[in-house]
């Protein structure tokens, strides 16, 4: 028999080693900073100096997190190394697991021959949901049709998957060619999305290289902004039932159900 002084003795180094541990500092989640898959400028002649066009598309291969408060630092120098164009553009956060297609525009009154673009590192934060309670805005009945100045004209419809309605979404489309090289894009805005009211867009994208052939369209929707708040508050709000249409045909009579054999029939 453990003397009781012995037992007590013994408890209490356990509470202090449980308490020990407990207080170990835990490693830290090492997360991937967004990666950038693609980018395009394109520079031009306006009728009041030039216009310079990007787009691109980061990653998050973070399958949990926000990427929050990305700002993109766009740089445009002439011949002579001299800056032209320095931009600063917030970008809208990104969502875990996805991607963050973008396009800007700025104009200079000298010509750029060169254009650089950095990015800031994101911020991160948690998501409140599953990254699958974060579903994409279907974009559906997309047509993209080139204009006699060599702009092209991008026409769609954007529907909200969830219950509580979009205040605000932003719409980028970017162009790419057969082989699927990024050409260039625009982003347009739009308003007060409701489900089952899918609203349409309409955006022009300029400034394409010349002879560049236009093969594809690809088209995204996203909520605006530079934290994760308006998606979440979407998401939280829960999503629109697939099947909301009541049965036309009469129930059965008797219900067909099964039975289980458990032994062996004579």
């Amino acid at each position: 028999m453990i003397p009781r002084s012995l037992t007590v003795g013994l408890l209490a180094l356990g509470a202090i080693c449980l308490a020990g541990c407990s207080t170990e500092e835990q490693p830290k989640q090492q997360l991937k900073p967004l990666a950038l898959k693609e980018q395009v400028s394109n520079v031009v002649k306006s009728s009041d100096g030039y216009v310079v066009n990007w787009a691109g598309v980061l990653a998050n291969g973070n399958p949990w997190h926000f990427g929050e408060h990305v700002v993109a630092t766009v740089v445009a120098r002439d011949a002579g190394g001299r800056e032209v164009v320095r931009l600063d553009q917030p970008l809208d956060a990104v969502p875990p697991g996805g991607s963050l297609p973008f396009t800007g525009q700025a104009t200079a009154a000298q010509k750029p021959a060169k254009v650089t673009i950095d990015y800031r590192p994101a911020q991160w934060r948690p998501a409140a949901r599953i990254a699958s309670a974060f579903q994409q805005f279907p974009v559906t009945r997309v047509q993209t049709l080139r204009q006699k100045d060599g702009s092209y004209l991008v026409t769609g419809y954007v529907a909200n998957p969830y219950q509580l309605p979009a205040s605000s979404l932003v719409v980028n489309a970017l162009l790419r060619d057969t082989a699927g090289k990024l050409l260039g894009g625009a982003s347009t805005f739009v308003d007060d999305v409701q489900a089952g009211r899918p609203p349409r867009f309409i955006l022009t994208v300029e400034g394409l290289p010349d002879g560049a052939k236009v093969a594809r369209t690809d088209v995204t929707a996203r909520t605006w902004g530079s934290t994760a708040r308006p998606y979440e508050e979407l998401a939280l709000g829960g999503a629109v039932p697939l099947h909301t249409v009541k049965p036309t045909t009469q129930p059965f009579a008797v219900d067909r159900g099964s039975q289980i054999l458990t032994g062996r029939q004579q």
